[in-house]
């Protein structure tokens, strides 16, 4: 459980560096104080978190000759379409992730993502 936490927060502060980097990454959550906007993040985070432990393994196994074909650069597509999958599950609740465009927003933003997602993961402890 404590693992599971830790990647739901190291998700919702990736969101959040994402959404400072990209401009065309966006997170609106229904109060404008700072609770409610961390606690916005936190939920997004956990709906990433969701979608990648669902989504993402089957996609990876039916795409795994395109991944070979492209030397591994379809990664980056099918991150982006992670994080697409999850402004669109977010969309139907009061806290909403926007990506204007798919093509340079949410692949400039699944790139943001991965990057601060892998340095947090190497700088926190691993408690499995």
């Amino acid at each position: 459980m404590k693992s599971f936490l830790v990647r739901v927060v190291v998700n919702a502060i990736a969101i959040w560096v994402a959404t400072l980097v990209v401009s065309g990454i966006s997170v609106s959550s229904p109060r404008d104080s700072t609770a409610s906007t961390v606690l916005t993040y936190v939920v997004i985070g956990a709906i990433f978190g969701l979608v990648n432990a669902i989504v993402k393994p089957v996609v990876k196994v039916l795409a795994f000759p395109f991944y070979v074909l492209t030397l591994g650069l379809l990664t980056f597509v099918v991150n982006a379409l992670m994080l697409e999958l999850t402004a669109w599950l977010s969309s139907h609740t009061s806290l909403t992730l926007t990506i204007d465009h798919f093509w340079w927003d949410a692949i400039w933003g699944a790139l943001v993502v991965t990057l601060v997602s892998v340095v947090l993961n190497a700088v926190l402890p691993d408690d499995d």
